[in-house]
């Protein structure tokens, strides 16, 4: 096993803090995110519930009033009428164009999760330092979120890092062979599977 420096060793550490602050920051915006569309989804739910039970309620009143009203002119009861209709379009429209923005919004945190998922299923490089018979390995601690331990038959391999693309993959792996992990490689992994080994110049 190769020795590190404590000097390598506390900037590997701060690298990985690094990695690790700002994938909990994506986390947060992500639950954030989820809230926000939670709770537009209950109101838009709540908003047409109510605008339907206006609506029934107001052809109710009108058909009732029809019905039971027999005194006073008809003309008297036409203009009550139509101002009663004027003022609940205005509010009817009123609430579907606040419709509409809130599902103007909704669209753009659809868009968000969208382009998420995408990324998940993109090609990400890594540089794998050790493999394993067995997957019993202490060091892969769920806290580290930019490690991958992954099956490759028949071993288990370790690998430190998730990168977009192979520049920055050789970089992080020339600064661990400089550490002393001499057998270090970059490979490249694709929904949790290693797809290649990469060639490290």
């Amino acid at each position: 096993m190769p020795f590190i420096e404590e000097s390598d060793l506390l900037e590997l550490h701060k690298d990985v803090d690094k990695a690790q602050i700002i994938n909990e920051r994506l986390l947060d915006q992500i639950k954030i995110k989820n809230k926000e569309l939670r709770k537009s989804k209950i109101q838009r739910n709540v908003l047409a519930g109510v605008t339907g039970l206006f609506l029934i309620g107001t052809l109710a009143i009108f058909s009732f009033s029809a019905g039971v009203s027999q005194s006073g002119s008809l003309e008297s009861q036409n203009t009550n009428n139509l101002l009663v209709s004027i003022d609940s379009l205005d509010a009817i429209k009123a609430r579907i164009d606040n419709l509409k923005e809130q599902n103007d919004e909704l669209s753009l945190v659809k868009e968000f999760y969208l382009a998420k998922k995408f990324l998940e299923k993109e090609k990400i490089y890594s540089v794998q330092v050790k493999s394993f018979v067995d997957n019993n390995v202490t060091l892969a601690s769920d806290a580290l979120t930019n490690t991958l331990f992954v099956k490759t038959n028949p071993f288990y391999s370790y690998s430190l890092g998730n990168f977009e693309t192979l520049d920055e993959a050789r970089s992080f792996r020339f600064q661990l062979v400089k550490m002393g992990f001499k057998d270090a490689f970059v490979a490249s992994y694709q929904d949790g599977k290693r797809l290649a080994i990469e060639d490290p110049y």
